[in-house]
């Protein structure tokens, strides 16, 4: 088995974390190695690993990261039909995904377990098939080329200007912070949740207008304080805030503006295990579906990274790509 390793080394580990990997890369000189300092040089570097057939892709960043390399892979098709075993690391500021698969907590540990399990033939064991978001967006219906792009998570709403609030308060000067990432998602969360439980509406916290139709069926149009849709079974900080039945690949939730005693319903509604009164009705919605539409001027996330309002974008949400992880 042939693998490549694909480096961000701005993925936010400090420079012993960076050189502990180095080292490690250089005592394996059969392990095929890229180094990549932007989204940028992704092509390029996807289409040298295809050009040498690597059989297993081991990401060496975050969130972020990911989502680049599934876009390009997924939409370019640099792999053709030999699209490779994906193996995230936890080696960025958030680490959703690898996390999900409970990849271990260090990276150079998980890459020596998957080498050491490669070379005895067992890295079968830790397969794990996962669906991928795939979030297309534009304008209108008139059959216009539409942007793709591929990840795991998409948020809407306060989520979305959650992730920039965080940017602005924990890595403001590209210097790494110790409550940056997951630990800074946290915390603002936690501060968010708990004004919305006090009623605010008002800065970050204003509602949006969004028109939600799930599997052809139009089910509200009106303003939301969240919406997300995600193939992971959980999201950071151990959030599972999806309770739909079925098993259509998009997960997929919405809060309504207002919600009914939001402070009751909360801690429920994030562990994915709500009180029978939390229904639509009273402005709480989730449901596992094949295909979601949304269309809305806000802004949105896919894996942490950032789209801008736009005027009447129309964005389509499906999950039909299996793309088949390991576990590092």
């Amino acid at each position: 088995m042939r693998i490549g390793v694909i480096n961000n080394f701005c993925a936010g580990k400090n420079d012993e974390q960076v050189n502990r990997m180095l080292g490690f890369l250089r005592s394996h000189p059969d392990v095929l190695h890229i180094e990549t300092e932007s989204a940028g040089v992704m092509p390029d570097a996807l289409a040298d690993l295809a050009r040498q057939e690597v059989d297993l892709l081991v990401v060496n960043g975050g969130d972020g990261t990911i989502q680049y390399l599934l876009t390009e892979m997924l939409v370019s098709g640099v792999f053709g039909e030999h699209v490779p075993l994906v193996a995230p690391l936890r080696a960025g500021r958030t680490n959703m995904t690898a996390m999900d698969l409970a990849s271990h907590r260090d990276p150079v540990r998980g890459l020596e377990k998957l080498i050491a399990c490669a070379e005895d033939g067992r890295i079968a064991e830790r397969v794990e098939p996962r669906r991928v978001l795939r979030v297309s967006y534009g304008h209108g219906s008139d059959g216009r080329q539409r942007a793709v792009q591929y990840g795991m998570f998409f948020g809407a709403g306060i989520i979305k200007r959650a992730i920039e609030l965080n940017h602005k308060l924990f890595n403001n000067d590209g210097q790494r912070n110790l409550v940056e990432g997951v630990p800074g998602a946290t915390l603002v969360t936690a501060g968010l949740v708990g004004r919305l439980i006090t009623g605010d509406r008002t800065g970050i916290l204003t509602p949006d207008k969004i028109r939600i139709l799930l599997d052809g069926k139009e089910v509200d149009q009106g303003e939301f304080n969240l919406v997300m849709a995600s193939t992971l079974s959980r999201l950071f900080a151990r959030m599972r805030p999806f309770w739909g039945q079925g098993p259509a690949g998009v997960r997929f939730t919405a809060l309504a503006a207002p919600t009914k005693n939001f402070g009751k319903a909360a801690l429920g509604v994030i562990r994915g295990k709500p009180a029978n009164w939390v229904t639509p009705e009273a402005g709480y919605l989730s449901q596992n579906v094949e295909h979601a539409e949304l269309r809305m001027n806000c802004g949105f996330t896919v894996d942490g990274e950032l789209w801008q309002p736009d005027s009447e974008r129309s964005i389509a949400l499906t999950a039909d790509q299996v793309i088949h992880f390991v576990r590092a």
